[in-house]
């Protein structure tokens, strides 16, 4: 937000008119449904819920309406809102080791105890564009296998039997979770504090913090150890 000059309250509603004008783009074409959003820019969808901190598909589609596509101005869009909502609940820790998962990938091992599954994935399409796309053309059905009963292991877990990874250190048990949305930080920060400042950080910023983790020391390479996305 700019706010270092002085201006008129008429100058700020024809900027807001004319926001609105390249908004609308041209009137002969149909304007965005909320819905068509939801369904396939679901990955946009997904990160302004994110970093927003607010779970309402429908909401995250509206400010990236209101922000012209511009995913961060849709997340401090989301993010004033969730302010002027009433806290009404606590969600609870999930137990992510019973999740459905529908995308298991792991550098460490090649033949993954439980299997690799590749998922809906950029990682092999080359990125060439598909002119298919736009001309509208069907989409086929997708080949699935049948869902695992049992829960996939986590690959800490195999590399820490092993002895080759550190265990998470210990909570005291009268530690209470912290909430960045409601308190400022402090440092040193919680771990719990850490997970959640990151849950809600800039895409972009925690793409370079991994690629500085994984390739900023020297002869030392990390791998990854496994991401998963699933239904839990």
């Amino acid at each position: 937000m700019y706010v270092a000059v002085k201006g008129g309250e008429a100058a700020i509603a024809n900027a807001h008119s004319l926001l609105a004008d390249r908004r609308r783009g041209d009137r002969s074409v149909p304007a965005l449904r909320l819905d068509q959003i939801v369904e396939q820019l679901a990955l946009g969808v997904d990160r302004v819920m994110s970093e927003g901190s607010l779970y309402d598909r429908e909401l995250a589609a509206l400010a990236i309406v209101q922000s012209r596509g511009d995913l961060i101005e849709a997340i401090f869009l989301v993010r004033a809102y969730r302010t002027t909502l009433p806290r009404f609940g606590y969600s609870k820790p999930i137990d992510t080791g019973t999740m459905l998962v529908e995308r298991r990938v792991s550098a460490t091992y090649k033949d993954l105890p439980g299997g690799q599954l590749l998922g809906p994935t950029f990682d092999y399409t080359h990125r060439l564009l598909d002119p298919e796309l736009a001309a509208g053309a069907d989409v086929a059905e997708p080949l699935q296998r049948e869902t695992e009963a049992q829960a996939m292991p986590r690959v800490s877990a195999i590399l820490a039997r092993e002895g080759l990874i550190e265990p998470d250190g210990e909570m005291p048990q009268d530690h209470v979770p912290g909430d960045i949305t409601r308190e400022p930080l402090e440092f040193p920060m919680a771990r719990d504090i850490r997970l959640q400042a990151l849950s809600r950080g800039d895409e972009g910023f925690l793409l370079a913090l991994g690629y500085s983790t994984q390739r900023g020391y020297a002869r030392n390479h990390p791998f990854v150890g496994e991401i998963r996305i699933g239904e839990v």
